[in-house]
């Protein structure tokens, strides 16, 4: 596999000679002042790339090119926003990138409610809690109907922890929520708005009436009509998985599973119509198996996230350590590097340590921390070679 990194670009606090220095070979990135739905010029994709290479790593995967709210809910503007995204494709495959990796989740990305959470060590790590995040949902973003979504207990939970919290804490779980793990305000605040909650509820709204089956036929038509620029320049869009993996706020979100995922290789079977294996985001479901799952979608995967979940009680889950949780990283390893050998791969999450709180990092992505991964999974990655090379030697 090859060894990669989540790179912010040139304004990154961690540069590209820092991660030649700890062993990584590609680079993942994204021209991220160019707002969504723009076309990505082909100057500037050939520029961002040339200042990569001058540092002696390669630009390996686009992650991501976003695809905009209005393709998604099918407004109308849907069409020329395709058309700027294939424009956008197009200037990546003239530039020589292969690899984008995109998402098809509405409105919100990954969900965390907790992004320090602290481990017995020091450390701390990204954190999911089902009853913070429905107080979120019932009592800031007060979403019509979401009583529904719950249960009793769940209800009382919510209850409970809205006698004790604070102003100050509430303040943090908008932060947490919407702002500081969202790239949905890029391209959507309209002129005079400055709420995120106001935003954030107007996003919502443009799904009223868009359910599972209607985002699986938005998604269709999106792939139908890149595919044709993805063959000319052999690029391949590999979808991310939902983040947590199961339904939020009432949206559909339809990467979730083996059903979901299977679902979209088939609708457009293309082998450039592929897969992002995020183990940490499959891993937080309690229903995917990441083992099988790898097993039976190596072949149309193009990109790897290594990194692991644990799941707990009434719906939490925490970003584990790369060597324990439900992502069994070392046996994707093996089902990768026997069946789909040189993927790109980054170790994804990492924990804060070492000081990296105090450096400004983006959640999830310090650089003690995922140095510390990279390691591990280096190693695991060593053990998983050794063994192939001997069952060679015995073949």
């Amino acid at each position: 596999m090859e060894k990669t990194w989540r790179w912010f670009g040139k304004k990154d606090e961690i540069t590209l000679t820092m991660l030649r220095q700890i062993g990584v070979e590609g680079i993942v990135t994204a021209l991220h002042d160019v707002p969504n739905g723009e076309v990505w010029p082909l100057e500037t994709v050939k520029e961002m790339k040339e200042y990569i290479e001058s540092a002696g790593l390669r630009w390996s995967v686009v992650e991501s090119l976003p695809v905009c709210e209005a393709i998604k809910y099918a407004g109308p503007d849907r069409d020329r926003l395709i058309t700027n995204y294939i424009q956008s494709l197009t200037n990546l495959g003239k530039a020589g990138i292969k690899t984008v990796c995109y998402n098809f989740m509405p409105v919100i990305d990954w969900i965390r409610t907790d992004l320090n959470h602290p481990w017995p060590d020091g450390t701390t790590s990204l954190y999911f809690n089902k009853t913070r995040f429905a107080y979120f949902d019932l009592k800031i973003l007060k979403r019509k109907h979401a009583e529904k979504d719950y249960s009793e207990k769940e209800l009382m939970e919510v209850e409970k922890l809205g006698s004790r919290i604070t102003g100050e804490e509430e303040l943090e779980l908008i932060d947490t929520v919407i702002v500081k793990t969202q790239g949905f305000v890029n391209g959507n605040i309209r002129e005079g708005e400055t709420e995120p909650v106001s935003v954030f509820r107007r996003l919502l709204s443009l799904y009223e009436g868009v359910d599972k089956g209607m985002l699986r036929e938005n998604m269709r038509y999106f792939l139908a009509a890149v595919m044709p620029v993805c063959e000319k320049y052999g690029i391949d869009m590999c979808v991310h998985p939902d983040d947590p993996p199961f339904q939020m706020l009432g949206l559909p979100r339809i990467v979730t599973c083996e059903e979901d995922i299977a679902w979209i290789l088939d609708a457009v079977d293309n082998p450039h119509n592929g897969l992002t294996f995020c183990a940490g985001s499959l891993s937080a479901g309690v229903h995917n198996d990441t083992r099988g799952l790898a097993r039976r979608f190596a072949g149309r995967t193009r990109f790897v996230h290594l990194r692991s979940t644990e799941t707990l009680s009434g719906g939490d889950f925490i970003e584990s350590s790369h060597l324990s949780g439900r992502g069994h990283l070392i046996e994707l390893i093996r089902v990768f590097e026997s069946s789909n050998p040189g993927l790109p791969m980054r170790v994804d999450h990492g924990r804060m340590m070492l000081g990296d709180e105090k450096l400004g990092y983006n959640p999830g992505y310090s650089f003690h921390g995922r140095m510390l991964a990279l390691a591990q999974v280096e190693g695991m990655m060593s053990v998983v070679q050794d063994e192939l090379q001997e069952q060679r030697m015995r073949f």
